[in-house]
């Protein structure tokens, strides 16, 4: 069973609809995505690894092949100097599209990790907090059979008298 608290990301992430491709196929043969992304082939985008291995060794190989490795900014810089060229315009979106969604799902593998992080740290606390529990309960039964109840009520007070 899968822990609840990555449920809403993965539901997201799901709705997308975004599946890697089949194993032996042509996109996986590709020795810059297929060593990333054989793990996961034919399977559903719902997790934050999944997400980031997408993001970084799927899309971001084709984008480089978009306008010949140049970035959006770079494209976007030659579109607004050439309006009337439909190819660079094409481009300019293409690469706005998938560097969107590029970050859209590292986005989404960031809070993975953070969600990830914040479990263990959440885990660590309840054992710590366990720890303290005992170790300071055992410490003061162990206090109480070396103290009687006359030194005990004279802490910082002097002396008193228990008749």
């Amino acid at each position: 069973m899968r822990p609840r608290c990555g449920r809403a990301y993965r539901n997201q992430l799901a709705a997308e609809q975004i599946y890697f491709p089949a194993k032996g196929g042509q996109a996986l043969a590709d020795p810059r995505i297929g060593p990333y992304l054989n793990q996961y082939a034919g399977q559903q985008l719902v997790t934050g690894p999944q997400a980031e291995a997408y993001a970084d060794h799927f899309i971001k190989v084709h984008l480089t092949e978009v306008a010949g490795g140049q970035t959006y900014a770079e494209v976007s810089t030659k579109a607004q100097a050439d309006p009337t060229n439909a190819k660079l315009a094409g481009q300019v979106q293409t690469l706005f599209r998938g560097e969107t969604l590029r970050g859209l799902l590292l986005e989404a593998y960031g809070f993975w990790k953070l969600g990830q992080i914040a479990l263990v740290a959440a885990i660590a606390s309840f054992v710590l907090g366990g720890v303290m529990l005992l170790l300071l309960t055992g410490l003061g039964l162990l206090h109480l059979r070396r103290t009687g109840p006359a030194e005990e009520l004279a802490f910082g007070h002097g002396r008193v008298d228990v008749r």
